[in-house]
């Protein structure tokens, strides 16, 4: 064969290449996905927030969603994201600290997931340590007392596994995995966890009444001289039912942990720590960062007449000289009618949702 020859055979092979790889990326064009917007959200809200290098698409959502169940992202592939947030629980843990796969316990309890696409504050986790959904999907894996793994074994595992690299390749164009498209797949995913169905939520849009309970207790929770909870949680007007700041809510007089104090390093913010959406909570007990109240009544007796002053309590807690703000036994009964009116069954049993 002549020089020629072998040049024309070699550059034949490399068209051949280009054209087969060209064919390969065209297959596996990923299919822009729009999230589903409840109606009220439409209307009181600005639209979420996705950013502009992790688009939604049907097969990042897809895989995001795999990735999110499997358990082979921590060291013994014994746990997932959902061992931690479970659907069921409105995507948090039923217990008051989460277990890891040494049998270790966290010192928090695990936050719920859901309306994260309007966190437009941007700071994740109880204590905000965290700037996006993808870096807050970032952190379990490597946590010692949750999945205890590496990113380099999780990339290798996922690398080798039957299903991933293809579901990669046609999520994000290639095939070679890392934890950057690994946490871009799961944020995808979680964008997708909406929850705007309550019976709240239908009573807003003139679908259902409320009991004349549910409507005392919403009162009482707009009533600054009563309930005065809206400052933080948001009202009729927000339907996230958080503000997403972060606030000292009179649990502690000394701090076992400081929270956003830790993060920030200012002593200022000390004992501050991410309000939770009010959404539901009828899933989502116990409550308060670290789980210390197992039920809605200990939450509301807290703001009621347990509260502790301490030098960085906010200023929200007007009441905090008395104790609280002295609800009656039909104001306490009557608010937390209202608040279990903000739960959201179509949410925990959404199939899209499952496994």
């Amino acid at each position: 064969m002549t020089q020629k020859s072998i040049y024309l055979s070699l550059l034949l092979l490399l068209l051949i290449s280009c054209s087969s790889k060209g064919e390969e990326e065209s297959i596996y064009t990923p299919v822009p996905a729009n999230l589903e917007i409840p109606e009220l959200f439409q209307q009181k809200l600005i639209a979420p927030v996705i950013p502009t290098n992790n688009p939604l698409t049907e097969e990042g959502i897809t895989l995001g969603k795999k990735l999110f169940f499997d358990p082979i992202l921590s060291k013994d592939n014994t746990q997932s994201c959902a061992s931690c947030h479970d659907p069921k629980n409105a995507f948090t843990d039923d217990t008051r600290f989460s277990e890891g796969i040494d049998g270790k316990f966290g010192t928090r309890n695990s936050m719920p997931l859901f309306n994260l696409a309007w966190n437009f504050d941007e700071r994740f986790m109880w204590d905000g340590k965290e700037l996006s959904i993808e870096r807050q999907a970032f952190s379990p894996v490597r946590n010692p007392i949750e999945m205890h793994s590496d990113w380099k074994n999780v990339a290798k595992k996922l690398q080798e596994h039957a299903e991933y690299p293809t579901l990669f390749q046609r999520a994000y164009g290639t095939s070679k995995i890392d934890s950057t498209l690994v946490t871009k797949a799961i944020a995808q995913f979680e964008r997708t966890l909406i929850s705007g169905n309550s019976k709240f939520d239908q009573y807003l849009l003139g679908k259902v009444e409320l009991t004349p309970e549910e409507q005392n207790g919403f009162n009482v929770f707009m009533d600054e001289t009563r309930g005065d909870c809206f400052h933080c949680h948001g009202s009729d007007n927000n339907p996230l039912w958080t503000d997403n700041k972060f606030h000292n809510n009179g649990l502690d007089e000394t701090f076992a942990d400081i929270g956003l104090g830790a993060v920030t390093g200012d002593p200022n913010d000390n004992g501050k720590f991410r309000s939770p959406s009010l959404r539901n909570l009828k899933f989502t007990a116990p409550y308060m960062h670290d789980g210390r109240f197992a039920t809605l009544e200990e939450v509301i007796n807290h703001y009621s007449e347990g509260l502790k002053k301490s030098s960085t309590i906010d200023p929200l807690m007007k009441k905090a000289n008395q104790g609280g703000v002295q609800l009656s036994d039909k104001d306490k009964a009557d608010l937390k009618a209202f608040l279990l009116s903000l739960s959201d069954a179509n949410f925990v049993n959404n199939p899209d949702f499952q496994q």
